[in-house]
């Protein structure tokens, strides 16, 4: 008896629309056993057919299908042609179907999702086929991210005041795990450099930004951020005192007792930034 290779969808939430596939090949046998397997997934939704070249070029652009399984040996022009034809920015993500090894390394080198030798079994079509539902959510994270930076730089741009370059920006975008976090700069604490990223710590809680020390500084409004080391910049807010450590060096507390180390350079401005809050 043959096992099912697929997971329905459970739980209480509404479930997540269904992945489009192109079925691509000049067998009919073939197109009809791909088929009958991705007719196994609640989650797929088969958009059309295609037995050459022109017709799979014609398909993808008519229906914009998110995954297309792709013969490589076909009339009016391979798989190769195809994806040419289309172009990459406008290609679905691609699982290439051949009977043929020799074109495997083309095959990834155009950034193919997988590449499924016939015969293949149930649990190589099933691997190959959560590659690509893998490579649509990526894209489809890629493009919200995409879309929400621009739609903050919109709403930015056309805020009271004038564009966000002639003011200091009041919020930083910080991608983290797939999600995007909008930080309140007056709720972030303290900034450290980590390698290529920022660490902004916010209430307890840390957030990476690949970003550098010097372009978010000069992000940052100067009378609220000061920048203490070459590696750390403050909320001003945050300051309770400067601590005498060694050799003339000075520590710096904020008010939950985080210490951090204060540079020769930087010690005049927070002095006197200090003085002036007293």
């Amino acid at each position: 008896m043959m096992m099912p290779w697929f997971s329905a969808h459970a739980g209480g939430g509404p479930a997540s629309p269904p992945v489009r596939v192109a079925i691509v090949d000049d067998e009919p046998a073939a197109r009809r056993g791909l088929r009958l397997l991705l007719e196994r997934d609640a989650g797929i939704e088969i958009v059309g057919e295609a037995a050459s070249g022109n017709e799979a070029v014609e398909l993808i652009r008519r229906e914009r299908p998110e995954v297309a399984f792709l013969d490589l040996q076909m009339p009016e022009g391979d798989g190769f042609d195809v994806l040419q034809r289309i172009g990459p920015g406008e290609m679905p993500a691609v699982v290439f179907v051949t009977a043929y090894d020799e074109h495997a390394l083309r095959a990834f080198e155009v950034n193919a999702v997988d590449y499924l030798l016939k015969p293949y079994d149930d649990a190589r079509f099933a691997a190959a086929l959560q590659r690509a539902k893998d490579e649509v959510r990526r894209r489809q994270v890629e493009t919200v991210n995409a879309r929400l930076v621009q739609l903050l730089d919109f709403l930015q741009r056309t805020a009271p005041g004038g564009p966000v370059e002639d003011k200091a920006a009041d919020r930083i975008m910080v991608k983290s795990s797939g999600e995007i976090f909008f930080l309140k700069v007056n709720e972030i604490d303290w900034i450290e450099a980590e390698g290529d990223y920022m660490k902004f710590h916010v209430g307890g809680r840390s957030h990476l930004m690949r970003d550098t020390m010097a372009r978010l500084e000069a992000r940052l409004d100067p009378k609220q951020f000061v920048r203490i080391h070459r590696s750390t910049i403050v909320n001003i807010d945050r300051l309770q005192k400067l601590s005498p450590s060694f050799a003339g060096e000075y520590v710096v507390i904020l008010r939950d007792g985080t210490k951090l180390r204060l540079s020769r350079g930087f010690h005049e401005r927070i002095a006197a930034l200090l003085k002036q809050a007293l």
